[in-house]
């Protein structure tokens, strides 16, 4: 039994240094990283943590514009290092060109009914990764990364200041064809039932955004997530119309993105959490 117990933990230390490495190995945005780290001495339950995770379109490739670029001691991120700083775009590192996505606004919205509280963003979100990368021990190539391994261990990480308060999931650009759509839903509420199981939040929100209307290709999945709103407790779904694409076609414009922003918190404060 001993020995048994042995190769476990072997395993499970393995496991870590392995998520760990993957996560400090990224490629490293081409826009300034360094920042200055922030102590946390508030209280955990005034500290409200969101879990940003999904594929490009959540991480941002927005053009960052000056507005971006001003913090907010109230508004932190957890970075590729794994310390607090003041958030400021970019959010993500996942790819060279991470730019404005909507999580900055987003934090920005959910400050302003409320001063007695701090908000702690994790970016977790893998560009290019289908809703299959988001399952243990899934590797993604593009990133280096194994999204939902490296998901856990920056959340399990920032769990020690603060409290998770949502989830925002904006992904399915990986995923609009026929055979994958069909089988979307059955996918995407195990994702956030494992979820919730690991940080023990069965009432915690998670908010998904629709893929924009530019993406003719991503009806089907926006019906798919509407469905699975009335499946999953405590799912809400973001609109995305509106919206103008890059250049790309692809990606969400910085205006755009800072609407999401908005649009995601306006979600976020509806849906009820204890």
């Amino acid at each position: 039994m001993i020995a048994i117990a042995s190769r476990r933990l072997v395993l499970l230390i393995t496991l870590a240094v392995g998520v760990l490495s993957s996560i400090w190995s990224q490629p490293a945005s081409t826009a300034p990283q360094h920042r200055e780290k922030v102590e946390i001495t508030f209280p955990k339950a005034q500290f409200r943590l969101y879990l940003l995770i999904g594929q490009s379109n959540m991480a941002g490739r927005g053009a960052i514009e000056p507005q971006d670029t001003i913090g907010n001691p109230r508004i932190l991120r957890l970075n590729r290092q794994g310390d607090w700083e003041i958030a400021k775009d970019p959010l993500h590192f996942d790819k060279p060109g991470s730019g404005v996505g909507p999580g900055l606004t987003f934090a920005r919205e959910m400050l302003a009914d409320s001063e007695d509280i701090v908000i702690g963003l994790i970016p977790c979100a893998a560009g290019g990764s289908s809703i299959d990368h988001w399952k243990s021990g899934v590797f993604w190539e593009q990133t280096r990364t194994f999204p939902y391994d490296d998901a856990l261990v920056r959340t399990k990480l920032a769990l020690k200041d603060g409290t998770l308060a949502g989830f925002l999931w904006h992904q399915g650009e990986a995923d609009c064809d026929s055979a994958k759509v069909s089988v979307y839903k059955e996918k995407l509420a195990a994702l956030v039932a494992d979820l919730r199981r690991e940080f023990r939040a069965p009432s915690v929100p998670f908010v998904v955004g629709e893929l924009p209307n530019f993406r003719i290709n991503g009806t089907l999945l926006n019906i798919v997530f509407h469905e699975a709103e009335k499946e999953i407790p405590n799912c809400v779904v973001v609109p995305a119309h509106g919206f103008t694409a890059m250049p790309d076609e692809v990606h969400l414009d910085a205006s755009s993105q800072r609407e999401f922003g908005r649009r995601y918190a306006e979600k976020m404060k509806a849906t009820p959490w204890k």
